[in-house]
C-alpha cells in the first residue's frame, strides 16, 4: 500500500500538523477568559453577597450579647464595674501594655460605667432590628470591646469569637433583608413609585452630628487605644457617612453615588471571605490540637469534662451520657473528625450542608450538658455564613408566616405614604415571590445600613 506525501502550500512553507490549532482559537480563549474575568468583577461589584447570610450573622451575634448583658445585669458590677476583683487601676495597666481599647476606662465613676453598659445594651437591641444598622453596628463594637477589655479573664471562646465578629460586622452591608432599615429602603422605594418625594431624614444627621464631637474629644484625650487602626476606623465611618448623605441628597443617580456603593459592596464581599476563612481556621485549628491530645487519641476526652460540677447544669443527664463508654467514644471522635474535615467540604456543597447539621447539634448539645450557651450561640451564629441561601429563604418565609397567623387577629395597618399616618388596608398585599415570601426591600441597591448615620 503506497501512501501520497502531503502536498506543501503553494508558498514553500511546511503545512501545519493537523493537531495544531485553528488561528483564532487562542484569541477566543483570551476573549472568554476575560469575559468570565468581567462577570466576576460586576458580581462582586454591583451586589454585596450574601444578604441572607450576613443578615443572620448580624441578628445571631446582636442576640447573643443582648441576652449575655440581660442575663449579667444583676451581677455587673462584679464582672465589669467598680466592684470588679480586677479592679479599674489593674486594667489601665494592662490596656497601657497591650494597647487595648475600652471607654470603661476613661472613668472609675459607677455612673459612667452604668451609662456605657446601657448603651451596649441599646446597641445590642438595635443592630439585632436592623435600626441604625451602621450606627449600631459601630456602638455595638465599641460596646463589645470595651466591656471585654476591661475585665478580660471574665470571658471564654466564645467571648473571643463575638469580639472579631463586631469588629467585621462594621464592614458588612448586613441589613439588606430582615431590618427595620430594609422596610424603610422598601417605604422610600413605594413612595418614589408614586412620585412623592423621598422623606426628609432627621435621626440620621442628629446620631452623626452628636457621634462627630465624641469621636474628636476621644482622639484628643488619646482614648481610643494605643492602635492606629481604630480610629482611622472610627474617622472613615464618621465622614464617610457625611459622603453617603451628600451622594444621596443632590445625587442620588449620579456617578459619587455609584462609586460609594461599589466601594462598599467590595468592602462587604472581602468582609464575608473573611469571615468564612475565620470559621475555618477556628475549627481546623481546634480540630488538630485535639488531634494531638492522648485523651483524644483513645477516645475519652468527651468524659472528663461531663464530670465536672462546673460543666453539669444536667447532673443526672451528663452522668447518662458519661455511663456509656461507646457513646462518649463515638462522640469524642466524631467532634475531630468533624472539626478537621470541615474546611475541605467547603467546595461539595451536599458534604458541607451534612456537617453543618452536625456541627450546629453539636454546639446545641455543648450549650445544654455544658452550660455554655453564650459560646453555642456564638460559634452556631458564625456557622451561618455558611448556610444554603435557599434554606434562609424557605425559613424567613416560614417566620413571615408565623407573624401573620399570630397577628391575623389585628386590622391590617400601613402607613399613608403621603402623610406618614396609619390607614386601613382591606386585604393583604401580595408579597413578591423572588423574595421568598418575606417582604423584604431589595437587597441590592438599596444600600439598607451602609452609611454611619443608618
Amino acid at each position: 500500500m503506497t501512501t501520497t506525501p502531503p502536498t506543501a502550500p503553494p508558498s514553500g512553507r511546511p503545512a501545519p500538523p493537523a493537531s495544531a490549532p485553528a488561528p483564532g482559537a487562542r484569541p477566543d480563549r483570551i476573549a472568554a477568559a476575560g469575559t468570565a474575568l468581567a462577570r466576576a468583577l460586576q458580581r462582586i461589584t454591583a451586589s454585596a453577597l450574601g444578604p441572607y447570610q450576613s443578615a443572620v450573622i448580624r441578628i445571631g451575634f446582636a442576640a447573643t450579647y443582648l441576652f449575655f448583658l440581660v442575663r449579667e445585669l444583676p451581677h455587673r458590677h462584679e464582672l465589669y464595674g467598680p466592684d470588679s476583683p480586677w479592679h479599674w487601676d489593674l486594667a489601665r495597666q494592662l490596656t497601657a501594655g497591650n494597647d487595648a481599647f475600652s471607654v470603661l476606662l476613661w472613668s472609675d465613676s459607677a455612673l459612667w460605667f452604668e451609662v456605657v453598659y446601657a448603651l451596649t445594651v441599646l446597641s445590642a437591641a438595635g443592630l439585632l432590628l436592623g435600626w441604625r444598622t451602621r450606627t449600631m453596628s459601630v456602638l455595638f463594637m465599641v460596646g463589645v470591646l470595651s466591656v471585654q477589655n476591661r475585665s478580660v479573664f471574665m470571658g471564654d471562646g466564645g467571648d473571643n469569637v463575638i469580639h472579631l465578629m463586631a469588629i467585621y460586622l462594621v464592614l458588612t452591608r448586613c441589613a439588606q433583608v430582615w431590618s427595620l432599615d430594609a422596610r424603610r429602603t422598601a417605604r422610600e422605594a413605594e413612595r418614589g413609585a408614586l412620585g412623592l418625594p423621598p422623606r426628609r431624614d432627621v435621626t440620621g444627621p442628629v446620631l452623626w452630628a452628636v457621634l462627630g464631637p465624641v469621636l474628636l474629644g476621644a482622639t484628643l484625650m488619646d482614648g481610643l487605644g494605643g492602635t492606629w487602626w481604630l480610629p482611622v476606623l472610627l474617622w472613615i465611618l464618621w465622614l464617610s457617612a457625611a459622603a453617603w448623605w451628600a451622594a444621596n441628597r443632590y445625587a442620588p443617580h449620579g456617578q459619587p453615588r455609584a462609586l460609594l456603593d461599589v466601594l462598599a459592596n467590595l468592602v462587604h464581599n472581602a468582609t464575608l471571605v473573611v469571615i468564612m476563612i475565620e470559621v475555618c481556621l477556628i475549627y481546623a485549628t481546634a480540630g488538630w490540637y485535639k488531634i494531638q491530645g492522648s485523651r483524644w487519641q483513645d477516645g475519652t476526652a468527651l468524659y472528663y469534662p461531663l464530670k465536672l460540677d462546673y460543666f453539669s447544669p444536667w447532673p443526672a443527664l451528663s452522668d447518662v451520657l458519661a455511663s456509656s463508654g461507646l457513646m462518649v467514644m463515638v462522640l469524642t471522635y466524631a467532634t475531630v473528625i468533624v472539626q478537621v474535615a470541615f474546611p475541605f467540604t467547603l467546595f461539595n456543597r451536599r458534604l458541607k450542608n451534612v456537617l453543618l447539621v452536625i456541627m450546629i447539634a453539636e454546639h446545641a448539645g455543648i450549650a445544654v450538658l455544658l452550660g455554655l450557651p453564650f459560646f453555642s450561640m456564638a460559634m452556631i451564629a458564625a456557622d451561618a455564613v455558611f448556610l444554603p441561601t435557599v434554606f434562609l429563604v424557605w425559613l424567613g418565609g416560614r417566620a413571615a408566616l408565623g407573624r401573620q397567623r399570630l397577628l391575623g387577629w389585628l386590622p391590617r395597618r400601613s402607613r399613608s405614604p403621603e402623610t406618614g399616618g396609619p390607614q386601613e388596608v382591606p386585604t393583604a398585599r401580595p408579597v413578591p415571590e423572588e423574595r421568598g415570601g418575606t417582604g423584604e426591600a431589595p437587597p441590592h441597591g438599596g444600600g439598607g445600613g451602609h452609611t454611619l448615620v443608618g
